[in-house]
């Protein structure tokens, strides 16, 4: 077995926007991830807006099966500025996100706005400690579908798409 990777068990969903009290002004944090091309890592900046405070972090991320993607393997270095400078000729293939929490019921959500040429996109992440905690969480009220097992709202594929693309995805889904 392997130590070096954690498993997280999670879900994921689409939102419209915003779930109430939380606005776009709403404390955050600013992430930028950076997918270094045909692997598994991505170079991952985080701000606090509010205290100007870095956060560098070298990840590697893989569904634990293919074709379940509420399972995942992540691992993760955090660096200095120095180090985090040393992989910038990595950046490039950047998605920007404001990242926002939300108490559902007793569970703490990850609600990630996208910018760029993703805005519009809106998702939800729920993690958990089991599978069993996974299966039993009820879908928020508040989202408009769940995407947890659609690899078209993976990171590293969404590195290359914009917002028209998401829009076409949805419709897809809905039509399915």
């Amino acid at each position: 077995m392997n130590k070096t990777y954690q498993t997280e068990f999670r879900r994921l969903f689409l939102l419209q926007e915003l779930p109430e009290p939380l606005t776009r002004a709403s404390e955050h944090l600013q992430i930028f991830d950076n997918y270094i091309e045909n692997t598994r890592l991505r170079l991952r900046s985080a701000r606090v807006p509010q205290t100007k405070e870095w956060t560098w972090i070298l990840q590697q991320r893989f569904p634990l099966e293919e074709s379940n993607l509420t399972i995942w393997r992540t691992a993760e270095i955090y660096l200095n500025e120095a180090e985090y400078n040393f992989f910038q000729p990595f950046e490039g293939r950047e998605i920007r996100k404001n990242r926002y929490f939300y108490e559902f019921g007793e569970r703490q959500i990850e609600i990630d706005v996208f910018l760029g040429e993703l805005w519009g996109l809106n998702l939800a992440k729920g993690n958990f400690e089991t599978e069993e905690e996974l299966k039993i969480f009820e879908i928020p009220s508040f989202s408009i579908a769940e995407v947890t097992n659609n690899p078209f709202f993976t990171g590293e594929n969404l590195v290359t798409k914009n917002f028209a693309d998401v829009q076409n995805e949805f419709a897809r889904m809905m039509n399915a």
